[in-house]
């Protein structure tokens, strides 16, 4: 698998995580949770923008 490929997936799958984990928080008043969970999903966004410029770069 190319790495451009990889980190769209793990990229989407951070955004996945950060979004469940900050629904939960937000739902068990757990600031620590909430705050993890949009900072799992900030990096997830970085990782995939990470992957499509790598796409770019190998063409």
């Amino acid at each position: 698998m190319k790495s451009s490929t990889r980190d769209n997936a793990e990229g989407k799958l951070h955004q996945a995580k950060g979004t469940i984990k900050e629904a939960i928080g937000k739902l068990a008043g757990d600031r620590y949770l909430k705050a993890e969970g949009k900072n799992e999903r900030a990096v997830g966004k970085a990782q995939e923008k990470l992957g499509q410029i790598k796409k770019v770069m190998d063409k």
